[in-house]
């Protein structure tokens, strides 16, 4: 019998998928199956076909890998499911510890200690830090592990490797497949909070993960799009009032940025993406906030108001920023 399954997507090419795939068939203390979803992989996948434990998914197009995920989560049947990426592999105890953790009532979500696979005592997420306008990075990116020994409720965890139980995954409705990538974790974890569930940083579960921050104008793209996506549809009203002065000069900077940078055009293509689909924002919001049991002022304390200068590049001045921003969010919340 089956006690996790693990969901991972292949896209182009796919040098560490072998190794991850074994690395979690070599996994201790559960027993595992391997679902693998080609979304456009040009690495041989042949050789995994035949691998007892693996399954390999062909939708016939890329579908994202908030889709992906689905699709992968959909074939399969244990009780726990693990969403490992392509270039992570697990240490043998990892999906034990992950697991064990997921099947306690009160939690939604996990992810583990992930470790830059270059440099193993170094964090690549400890889970992630969400601030308030909605912009998530890599949690204790580049610290030693050893500052991340202990678990820890967190605001987010990363999808680098993420497990959940199958009646959360379930009544949470998976990944956004809308968001086709980018920020699906991240907005599937402030529905799990909200849901009354909390998400767990397990330090037992060692990933070694094959990190690459790459800038490109469709990234962009996804980010800023899934981002205000995310924001319209998670936050309540009184919420999204109290934010909107914040709100509106983060994306005026986020115009600017863009401009200086050269992705004005898929900034501005975020936009019309978020008018044209104006009726599902409607829809989905709705359906997100009628199942919701915490309130904005208890998610209010999973967020943050301080930029993390070592995750995301700021301007200088970004201390004056930051204090500014950690005041008004203080007061925000007084108001909640």
């Amino acid at each position: 019998m089956t006690d996790v399954s693990v969901v991972m997507l292949a896209y182009g090419a796919e040098p560490v998928l072998s190794d991850a795939v074994d690395a979690v068939l070599s996994s201790r203390g559960v027993a595992v199956e391997v679902v693998v979803v080609d979304n456009g992989c040009t690495s041989d996948l042949s050789g995994l076909e035949h691998r007892t434990g693996v399954r390999v998914l062909r939708p016939g197009s890329n579908t994202g890998f908030a889709g992906g995920c689905n699709l992968g989560a959909a074939a399969t049947t244990a009780g726990v499911l693990a969403f490992v990426n392509s270039d992570a592999v697990v240490e043998p105890d990892a999906l034990a510890a992950l697991a064990a953790v997921a099947r306690r009532p009160e939690v939604g979500l996990v992810s583990g200690s992930i470790r830059l696979a270059e440099t193993p005592s170094l964090m690549n997420s400890a889970g992630n830090p969400v601030h308030v306008l909605g912009l998530s990075w890599a949690g204790g990116l580049g610290e030693p592990a050893s500052r991340h020994a202990v678990g820890a409720t967190v605001a987010s965890a990363s999808g680098a490797t993420l497990a959940v139980r199958r009646e959360v995954w379930d009544a949470l409705g998976g990944f956004t497949a809308e968001f086709f990538a980018y920020q699906e974790d991240c907005d599937l974890s402030l529905r799990c909070w909200q849901h009354g569930w909390q998400v767990r940083y397990v330090p037992a579960a060692v990933i070694a993960h094959h990190y690459e921050f790459s800038r490109n104008p469709l990234k962009f793209y996804l980010l800023e799009r899934n981002r205000l996506a995310m924001l319209l549809t998670v936050y309540g009203g009184r919420l999204l009032v109290l934010l909107a002065p914040a709100l509106v000069a983060l994306e005026l900077a986020m115009l600017a940025v863009a401009v200086r940078q050269g992705w004005l055009r898929q900034k501005l293509r975020g936009y019309r993406w978020l008018v044209a689909n104006r009726g599902w924002l409607r829809r989905r919001r709705r359906a997100v906030q009628s199942v919701r049991v915490i309130g904005d002022r208890e998610l209010a304390g999973l967020l943050t108001g301080h930029f993390d200068p070592v995750a995301l590049p700021l301007p200088v001045g970004a201390g004056v920023l930051n204090a500014a921003m950690g005041g008004y969010w203080r007061l925000v919340r007084r108001l909640l």
